[in-house]
């Protein structure tokens, strides 16, 4: 699991990349949200992504997009509900827990 740096108080902030892909993730988007990180990740490593707030709660990955433009999250899944791992390809979650660690969490 990574771990930031608190906004609030200054200490150790342990958190899951499936949080981002999770409408209740990062305490229903009451917590501190590191949903940016893993746009980063995914970003640097070649994807396109879109990341909205969703309403009230948690800001959330609904789009990831190879170089060619191909949608990787499939139509059969409902982001902000299902866990990542079921549905992402796995190079993907392959990505995320060697950059971000296997958190499990979602």
């Amino acid at each position: 699991m990574p771990i930031s740096t608190c906004h609030t108080c200054g200490g150790h902030y342990q958190w899951a990349w499936e949080d981002a892909f999770d409408k209740f993730g990062f305490g229903d988007g009451d917590g501190q949200v590191e949903t940016d990180t893993v746009v980063e990740v995914l970003e640097q490593a070649g994807y396109r992504v879109t990341a909205n707030p969703w309403g009230l709660h948690n800001v959330v990955i609904l789009s990831i997009k190879d170089r060619d433009g191909n949608e990787l999250i499939p139509g059969t899944s409902t982001p902000g509900y299902d866990q990542p791992r079921s549905y992402l390809p796995r190079k993907i979650v392959r990505l995320l827990d060697r950059e971000l660690g296997k958190g499990g969490a979602s």
